[in-house]
């Protein structure tokens, strides 16, 4: 059984005026220019290459970071490439306001670990990238730096399932499907 909790050093993408970027859409997290590549692996090197600001993110990623965004992030296309590229580079954890639903339903089914922490906005000046973040996806807590604590929400069943499973597909097989 996987931890419920993981730590990272935290991303915060902010946009160019510096405050918590909104609305992050699927082609600037992996932009259409890179759809011909279908292996997996090789689609972290492009992740968040068309966000203005963060075109080295890419390089400059470890696996186990955590990313944190404003509201309606991965709005957009159903495009799973958005996904997977956090994937490639091993990322544990993209904290956000909010998801847009098609790229929520694709991260869950392929195992991303995304959640949902409402009013971030007004409480993102807490974080700055670098911090230590550790994540508890079955209670939704939150712990910079060791020291504070904040609320967002917990897995749902399904989704700490999934989780767990590794993917969608892989839980499919775990009931027998």
């Amino acid at each position: 059984m996987k931890e419920t909790t993981v730590k990272g050093r935290l991303w915060i993408l902010t946009n160019p005026a510096g405050k918590l970027y909104d609305d992050i859409d699927t082609d600037m997290i992996f932009h259409n220019r890179y759809l011909h590549i279908t292996d997996v692996a090789e689609m972290g090197q492009y992740a968040l290459d068309n966000l203005v600001g963060w075109k080295n993110f890419a390089r400059k990623a470890q696996a186990g970071d955590v990313i944190m965004a404003g509201p309606n992030f991965g709005s957009g296309s159903s495009r799973q490439q958005a996904v997977d590229c956090f994937r490639a580079l091993g990322i544990n954890a993209v904290i956000a306001e909010s998801f847009g639903a098609i790229y929520k339903r694709n991260a869950i089914n392929s195992g991303l670990p995304i959640v949902t922490m409402p009013g971030l906005s007004k409480i993102a000046g807490e974080f700055a990238t670098g911090d230590e973040l550790a994540v508890d996806f079955a209670t939704g807590e939150v712990v910079l730096n060791g020291e504070k604590r904040f609320q967002a929400e917990p897995f749902s069943g399904v989704q700490m399932d999934i989780y767990q499973a590794g993917d969608l597909f892989a839980y499919g097989e775990s009931l027998g499907a």
